[in-house]
């Protein structure tokens, strides 16, 4: 028990899988849920300073199919100790985080039973309170604590606690109206600002249906080409994951069907969201943080845009031309966010912390990464520049795509990976120093990234440790062709020397 319940955390929350799939052993059932919140309650009580029956827990669901059984167990125990559960059912992460902010809620804390774009035979847990998202500390003295009870007899109790079952997704999207609405402001129809835009919206079965009806049709919209927008957890057409390809060409071929003014595609709990404008080209990665940058920077001009490290040479050029300072910093949507924090309470003005993967956390949003929250802004934007006859490419003015881009894997065998990692950085900073065509950037924040010139042109290769896995990433850019080959030739002929890398991956 100790060795599953130690495996659940995955930085700032748990996922473990849920179902029995091929040879995977199930982490995550209702007796570590159970065990979880034990640990969980021990926290938040000595975290808030409140005992268990003087507090408000809200409990949500995306769609996989092991929602309700992990939430059943949960509740269970936090009723047991005499706490009040308001049972949402489905919601998506952000709605559940404003749990704890709306008038009518105001809970002390939110869990959220989601793994967002993962597998169907995953699930996971994040919590929240007023203040945002638990750290990897906190979810570290919740399974440590889970661990502790695991290894005694724990007597039940009757349950002395209240639950409340209802939906805050009606909230969630009359917030999301009204800030729509507020922020066009319209002149000529101010409760129905998209009338007369079509907009298609791919849940990929996921959270983020209710978005169609219950947001974009209420201001008007037509949402004719729509997918997957029933929740069905075993994910039948395709992952929710705005990333994803597959997930991607779906929405293209939905926009330029229907001739739709724009397409939106969220992940399973409506965290991160991607777009495809009305040409067909999508807006993703690079390209959506170049948008939401010219969205903001044009609200405030000369902010900070802190973004994840494998973002290109092009975007930070075009948000110092936006006029805007570009921090690039750490990968991982909590580490993007708490820098931006960190920034702000220095006296550095940050509207905005945003990641490649989509997770878009804005200042006036207490910096919660919604993709909901995002594609409001964005639809604000667009209803605005089509009062204008504009459309929304045109903030995209003078930004360029890198030529070639790809990012390379490689397992690490070595016992120690830290150590391991350094040694390699150490030797590939030794290595630029003596390359004539290498430049390493010394503003980096993560691995080590370096520049390299050709006759061609030029090109940068990040080398980082993933976050979770004893893996060495790579990502490679260049703005010529072949460019990226070159780059992979260099770098590789230096790791072909560590036994410990598996170069298989290549």
């Amino acid at each position: 028990m100790q060795k599953k319940l130690e495996r659940l955390q995955n930085s700032s929350d748990i996922r473990g899988i849920a179902v029995q799939f091929e040879d995977r052993e199930v982490t995550l059932n209702r007796e570590t849920a159970a065990l979880l919140a034990q640990g969980y309650i021990s926290h938040i009580s000595k975290r808030l300073g409140k005992n268990p029956e003087d507090m408000r827990v809200s409990l949500g669901v995306d769609s996989r199919v092991t929602g309700e059984k992990l939430k059943c167990a949960f509740a269970e125990v936090l009723m047991d100790a005499g706490m009040e559960v308001y049972d949402f059912g489905l919601a998506t992460t952000p709605s559940m985080f404003m749990s704890t902010v709306f008038e009518n809620y105001k809970c002390d804390s939110a869990v959220m039973f989601t793994a967002s774009h993962l597998p169907f035979y995953y699930n996971g847990i994040k919590f929240f309170t007023d203040k945002g998202g638990f750290e990897n500390e906190d979810i570290k003295e919740i399974t440590e604590k889970a661990i502790e009870l695991s290894e005694k007899q724990i007597k039940k109790h009757i349950q002395k606690g209240k639950i409340n079952r209802t939906s805050i997704l009606k909230d969630y999207s009359e917030f999301l109206v009204n800030k729509i609405r507020e922020g066009v402001n319209s002149s000529k129809n101010y409760e129905k600002p998209l009338e007369g835009m079509r907009i298609i919206v791919d849940a990929g079965n996921g959270s983020g249906g209710f978005f169609a009806k219950e947001v974009l049709e209420v201001l008007g919209a037509d949402t004719t080409g729509s997918a997957f927008l029933n929740p069905d957890g075993n994910f039948p057409n395709h992952i929710p994951n705005p990333e994803d390809q597959t997930a991607i060409n779906f929405l293209k071929k939905a926009v330029t069907e229907n001739n739709a003014d724009l397409g939106i595609i969220f992940d399973t709990d409506v965290d991160r969201a991607a777009c495809v404008d009305k040409a067909g080209n999508e807006i993703n990665r690079n390209r959506l943080i170049a948008l939401t940058s010219a969205i903001v920077l044009d609200e405030f001009p000369g902010s900070t845009i802190v973004t994840d490290s494998v973002t290109s040479d092009e975007l930070h050029e075009f948000i110092i031309k936006s006029g805007g300072k570009h921090f690039r910093y750490q990968r991982g949507y909590k580490n993007v966010i708490n820098k931006a924090l960190e920034l702000n309470s220095q006296g550095t003005e940050c509207y905005l912390a945003i990641e490649t993967s989509g997770h878009a956390a804005f200042k006036e949003n207490k910096f919660l990464d919604d993709g909901a929250y995002l594609t409001a802004k964005i639809l604000i934007k667009l209803a605005k520049l089509n009062e204008e006859g504009k459309n929304i490419e045109d903030l995209l003015e003078g930004y360029k795509e890198p030529e070639e881009s790809k990012e390379i894997r490689l397992r690490i065998t070595a016992d120690s990976r830290n150590k391991y990692m350094d040694k390699l950085m150490k030797d590939i900073e030794t290595h630029s120093k003596k390359t004539e065509n290498w430049e390493q950037v010394k503003e980096n924040y993560e691995g080590i990234r370096v520049n390299c010139t050709y006759k061609e042109g030029k090109g940068w290769f990040l080398l980082r440790s993933s976050l979770h896995e004893p893996i060495i990433c790579i990502n490679i850019e260049s703005n010529f062709q072949d460019g990226t080959d070159m780059i992979t030739k260099e770098v590789t002929d230096i790791l072909k020397n560590y036994k410990e890398i598996e170069m298989s991956g290549l």
